[in-house]
């Protein structure tokens, strides 16, 4: 699971800087920089949750 989560937040990353390296694509960047941020939330709520089961 933390694998996938880390593949990601990569790729999220590498989505955000294409595109605020190209003026064009500034709204990939921008979806790039959402889904960085709620992959990071939904990581840490599974996180939490798990600590809380055990």
């Amino acid at each position: 699971m933390w694998t996938v989560l880390i593949i990601l937040l990569i790729a999220w990353a590498v989505l955000a800087v294409v595109g605020f390296a190209f003026e064009g694509l500034l709204w990939l960047g921008i979806i790039g920089i959402v889904l960085f941020v709620g992959t990071v939330i939904f990581g840490l709520v599974r996180r939490s949750a798990a600590r809380n089961a055990s």
